[in-house]
């Protein structure tokens, strides 16, 4: 037996291959076939099954190109409603790969239509089970993301309760957990940094399954301190329930190079111009009404939260060699109308006559001089904030930097920082988009005011208090 994680940290998305006698099921495919195929036909080996645990929000599977690549058959959970050909599986039903056995067990919650697949070894032991968002490593999938449901997410967590405790807590304790996500996916609240553990271990450790915990204490807590869903969620649900474009014509249209005179008669016409480099380098020079999200944090998750039309055309701003990276993480949320990128960046741009523009920034031992006179913006997560921020800050998470913006004003001067100094700088990308001109990045964010003297205010448990 041949099982392999995929993991993608960008979405912090976890992927199976699974391989006996020359049969291969791959279990929540991402958008890209070329993995998956190469791995089996250098093992010689076809791909049988392509397994989905239920209609994903926070990514596009790959299931369609993946299936009509290789003829492997898309299966799909009890009450999934596709608009393509798929297996609707039954509960219980099993399916053979090789000498192994992958049986449904139907675990709706996180969406009605979810499914654990327990995998049977040989001699017919249960030996893993591959969760997708019903179980994960110290959490459970959220009950808020059913599409065009007329379920609420009290019925549904109601539902994910009585999933775990008569479909996988009564599993054996040695069984192995393989979870659809990681740490920092926003498909649930408190996930694990760890990608692999056993039923005994979650039993011992993750809150939701707590033995004594009742239906209504379950439902309570499941649902409560959840933040709103992504913008894009619902938009890649629909997406995998019916259909989309191919990757290779996405990926084809999204590298073509293109000249100065062709970029801007894109942007003429609409396109958003995407700046992917550093935020050291788009500081230090950019194409006016650019958003930055650079390639080199979590990405996709950026773009689905902050690009609010799913099919807005897309120009790149992208280091050289990393056009095709940029359009396949795109791609893996559904942005598939980039129509190309700036060839040589910003270098041909600045050398056709046209003035970049730059942002000012500040040190954090600059900014402890001067912090009580100025305004200070915090565009970290609720959580973080919550946590420990410096006293008398405006809070602006960037994830809802649409609604929160009316906090601020384009007549101030803003310093804006995050935790490390990625994500002030895609907000201050967004904001001066939309005419805020006096802002200034914190250089190392809050980790490096933590290092001086600046007043954080620090979160006290009410049970420590005496």
């Amino acid at each position: 037996m041949i099982l392999e994680q995929m993991y993608t940290k960008c979405l912090a998305e976890a992927a199976y291959y699974i391989e006996s006698k020359g049969e291969v099921a791959i279990i929540d495919p991402l958008r890209e076939s070329a993995p998956y195929i190469e791995m089996a036909e250098k093992n010689g080996a076809k791909i049988k099954y392509i397994f989905e645990t239920h209609f994903h929000a926070d990514f596009v599977s790959g299931h369609l190109d993946l299936a009509k690549k290789t003829g492997a058959q898309i299966v799909y959970g009890p009450t999934a409603k596709t608009k393509f050909e798929a297996i609707i599986a039954e509960d219980n039903q099993e399916y053979k790969i090789g000498d192994l056995t992958l049986k449904v067990l139907h675990t709706p919650g996180h969406t009605p239509e979810s499914v654990t697949y327990l995998l049977l070894d040989e001699n017919g032991k249960e030996n893993a089970i591959f969760s997708g968002d019903t179980l994960f490593l110290g959490d459970v999938g959220r009950p808020d993301l059913a599409i065009k449901s007329d379920l609420t997410k009290e019925d549904l967590a109601g539902m994910l309760y009585d999933s775990l405790r008569k479909r996988i807590m009564t599993l054996a304790d040695d069984v192995v957990v393989y979870p659809g996500h990681g740490a920092g996916s926003s498909c649930g609240k408190n996930m694990s940094t760890e990608t692999i553990g056993t039923i005994g271990e979650q039993k011992k450790s993750n809150y939701a399954l707590r033995a004594d915990m009742t239906k209504e204490e379950f439902i309570k807590e499941v649902t409560s301190g959840i933040l709103p869903p992504p913008q894009y969620f619902p938009k890649n649900a629909m997406l995998n329930k019916m259909g989309y474009s191919s990757f290779d014509e996405v990926l084809a249209k999204g590298t073509t190079a293109l000249n100065v005179a062709d970029f801007k008669k894109e942007v003429v016409d609409g396109a958003l111009i995407l700046d992917v480099r550093s935020q050291d380098l788009f500081s230090k020079g950019y194409i006016k009404n650019s958003l930055f999200i650079g390639l080199n944090g979590t990405f996709a998750m950026w773009v689905g939260a902050l690009i609010e039309d799913i099919n807005q055309k897309i120009v790149l701003i992208v280091p050289e060699g990393k056009e095709e990276e940029a359009v396949l993480r795109l791609s893996r949320v559904g942005y598939d109308n980039c129509v190309g990128f700036l060839k040589n960046g910003v270098a041909d741009y600045q050398a056709s006559g046209e003035i970049l523009e730059t942002i000012d920034s500040i040190s954090a031992e600059d900014l402890a001089t001067i912090v009580h006179d100025v305004n200070v913006v915090d565009v970290r997560k609720p959580g973080e904030f919550e946590a420990e921020h410096i006293e008398n800050v405006t809070h602006c998470a960037l994830d809802f930097i649409e609604s929160e913006e009316s906090k601020l004003e384009k007549s101030k001067k803003y310093y804006v920082h995050c935790a490390g100094g990625y994500r002030s700088v895609i907000a201050i990308s967004v904001l001066k988009r939309k005419g805020y001109t006096n802002l200034i990045d914190v250089l190392g964010g809050f980790g490096a005011i933590q290092k001086t003297n600046i007043p954080v205010t620090k979160f006290v448990c009410p049970s420590t208090l005496k």
